[in-house]
């Protein structure tokens, strides 16, 4: 799949708008990247653009999970304090992708709990606050990042 280069925080929250329209329930994001890579910034333009509204979205790093009642419920998910996969069975996370769409941070550690047919955004520094980030997912994903993909070509 492509990558997509980011110059900035701003280029960063408008992928994230012009990725939240085309997310569906069932949907699984697998955000990965470095500690400030960018993956909270990237969840957060995702869940506001999908509530219309500059709503208050903090960070699920201690409440490990935050959802949020839309048409299609969001489920942020952020597992960096996690120790180990036992602790991810506790949550019920192997359901929230069935209604809802799930925003996933550090998903390393829950990988046997998460859909199989994650889109993957694999975020990495480049120079300054630039950023580039490679898409994986399966052939379903492919069709439907099609037209989006054609806006942030780079």
């Amino acid at each position: 799949m492509p990558q997509i280069t980011v110059p900035n925080e701003e280029a960063m929250k408008a992928l994230g708008r012009d990725l939240a329209p085309i997310l569906r329930e069932g949907d699984c994001v697998k955000l990965v990247g470095d500690l400030g890579a960018g993956k909270t910034t990237l969840a957060r333009a995702i869940i506001r653009a999908r509530a219309g509204a500059e709503i208050d979205v903090p960070s699920p790093s201690f409440s490990i999970v935050e959802t949020y009642q839309f048409d299609t419920p969001v489920h942020h998910v952020d597992f960096y304090r996690l120790e180990d996969a036992s602790e991810v069975r506790e949550l019920g996370i192997e359901d929230m992708a069935d209604y809802g769409i799930m925003l996933v941070e550090w998903p390393e550690i829950a990988e046997g709990f998460l859909p199989k047919a994650c889109l993957t955004l694999r975020i990495s520094h480049r120079e300054g606050d630039a950023r580039i980030i490679e898409l994986e997912g399966d052939a379903s994903w492919e069709a439907r990042l099609a037209g989006f993909l054609g806006g942030h070509k780079g």
